[in-house]
């Protein structure tokens, strides 16, 4: 069949959207009907090749982009079990088989099939199974692609969700908000009467205030240097905000008379190596760093005072998917959305068509945006 997709043909380029050939679904696959896909900061990294080797023969150009996305079922294709046209699914970019050493331990989130998420191919057979007019084989981001009027995806690379659900919530925390959330309340563990402080407070940022408001975190201090953030960040937990860690050095230290954060999350768009040192003196003794955010994916160089580091107990934590299961949280997270507990609609500034991705993301780089989501017919 043809489909619409927004496309990357090379570092620094626009997307461009183009009309691309895509196969039925073999077995084990699942064809999905677009209706939402979030415009998260991960793809923006496609662009600007933070992500992936610039070798020619790893190139993962041209590229389909988006890996947070909901969406209707249309086709299966033969063993596929848990799903049947009509139901309604979230994508999920760590793509849980159930049966690795990482599944069966309870860590979905580091399943084997997701160390084969960043290359060419389906997850199912390896194949090219979309193609551009030339015949070309074309990448989809996370094996998803959600920035395409329809996505032929592996089954398990998507969770059902309820049908009464409005499919825009359901696509948001496929990715962002169950990155951000489960970054306070599953990887640094915030507990009742614990200081906080998120550095970064985008699309997953805000999902980690609001994780440690909920976890009953006394105070959250939102760090990001554009102000429109700063007070969305009001909305979603935060007590106090600061432009810079510098700046949250002097109001954390007044909050806790001198003994500094509990916790430390780092959720901006790109994560540096020289982030990590002012982090480490934001933390108290004994304290916990949470880096979610994406670094490039060559750096190597970070500072951190090891002495400091060593005798003041302190640690670093790296986090994927909120270090949680897809299959977990998709449904716990939603239910918590229905209860009024968790806001998912405030989280949208701005909807987009398919043919406005480039005006999205501007508005990503701009700072004018917490989510932008491009909406399909």
């Amino acid at each position: 069949m043809k489909t619409r997709a927004a496309v990357l043909y090379g570092v620094g380029e626009e997307w461009k959207v183009t009309e691309v050939d895509l196969d039925g679904p073999k077995t084990g696959e699942v064809l999905v009907k677009s209706h939402a896909a979030g415009l998260c900061h991960s793809d923006e990294h496609l662009l600007t090749g933070d992500m992936f080797s610039s070798d020619p023969e790893n190139s993962i150009f041209p590229c389909i982009g988006g890996h947070e996305g909901s969406g209707v079922v249309i086709e299966v294709g033969d063993g596929v079990t848990d799903f049947e046209v009509g139901d309604h699914v979230a994508v999920s970019f760590v793509p849980a088989c159930g049966k690795c050493r990482w599944c069966a331990s309870g860590m979905q989130n580091l399943c084997d099939q997701g160390m084969g998420t960043l290359g060419r191919g389906m997850i199912t057979d390896g194949r090219s199974a979309h193609t551009d007019p030339d015949g070309e084989g074309i990448y989809c981001m996370a094996k998803l692609g959600t920035f395409a009027e329809h996505m032929l995806v592996g089954q398990d690379s998507l969770v059902k969700v309820d049908k009464d659900l409005d499919l825009i919530p359901v696509a948001l925390v496929s990715c962002g908000v169950a990155t951000g959330y489960g970054s306070a309340v599953n990887r640094a563990e915030v507990t009742a009467g614990d200081t906080v402080v998120v550095v970064g407070c985008g699309g997953i940022g805000s999902n980690a205030l609001q994780g440690a408001k909920l976890a009953g975190a006394k105070n959250v201090v939102a760090v990001d240097p554009a102000e429109f953030k700063r007070e969305k960040a009001t909305e979603f937990g935060a007590t106090h905000t600061a432009s810079s860690m510098e700046e949250a050095m002097e109001l954390v230290g007044g909050l806790t008379m001198g003994v500094m954060a509990d916790k430390v999350i780092l959720s901006p768009g790109v994560v540096t190596g020289d982030m990590i040192a002012p982090a480490q003196f934001l933390t108290r003794k004994g304290g916990t760093i949470v880096v979610t955010g994406l670094a490039p994916m060559a750096q190597m160089d970070v500072q951190l005072n090891l002495f400091e580091f060593a005798m003041m107990n302190k640690e670093i934590k790296g986090t994927i998917y909120g270090s949680d299961s897809p299959r977990k949280a998709v449904p716990q997270l939603l239910s918590m959305y229905q209860a009024g507990q968790l806001k998912l609609d405030e989280l949208v500034t701005q909807t987009y068509t398919l043919d406005q991705i480039n005006e999205g993301y501007q508005d990503m780089r701009d700072d004018k945006n917490i989510r932008g989501v491009i909406v399909f017919d």
